[in-house]
């Protein structure tokens, strides 16, 4: 595990693959019988949705779409916008958006309200990181979440500072 100075480890990649793999076992089963179609929220959902998806005994489709609301900083600029679409219809499916983190919950409103207005047979949403402190829209409510944390910057294992740390094994906190 490569440790970084000015980040402390807030959930361990032991710790993370064994939640995954608890999620992996719960959507199995809520979907057994069925074909899925992940939607992997880019870039920062790729990591969580590869291990995830080890993690399902079920046919899996995928799609991804690449979202933007960060800009370089530590802060959602709160202009949400899709940066690539999804590839093909995905009317009558059972989707589930994959993300990193929710945090404002802006982005997630306005991606789960574009995927709606595709008519899906079912619409889930599955993020590793839920930080409900930082809620400002609180309209969609995640059925799968990895981890509840606070009101912390954190990076690794796909989430990133300015493009950066994405490649941690593991959860982090940046600290000064």
């Amino acid at each position: 595990m490569r440790k970084l100075e000015n980040v402390d480890v807030m959930i361990g990649e032991e710790e993370l693959q064994r939640r995954i793999k608890e999620l992996g076992e719960q959507i199995t089963r809520d979907y057994a019988g069925k074909t899925l179609l992940i939607i992997c929220i880019l870039k920062g959902g790729v990591m969580f949705t590869v291990d995830l998806s080890k993690s399902l005994d079920l046919d899996v489709e995928y799609e991804f779409m690449d979202i933007s609301s960060y800009g370089a900083g530590t802060e959602s600029s709160g202009i949400v916008k899709i940066e690539m679409d999804l590839k093909r219809p995905i009317f009558e499916k059972d989707v589930m958006l994959v993300e990193d983190i929710i945090d404002t919950g802006r982005t997630l409103s306005y991606v789960v309200k574009h995927l709606r207005s595709q008519k899906p047979k079912s619409l889930a949403v599955c993020t590793l990181l839920d930080k409900p402190d930082r809620r400002v829209v609180d309209d969609v409510k995640p059925e799968y979440i990895g981890f509840t944390i606070p009101d912390k910057f954190v990076v690794g294992y796909g989430l990133d500072f300015d493009q950066k740390m994405r490649n941690l094994s593991y959860i982090g906190i940046m600290n000064a």
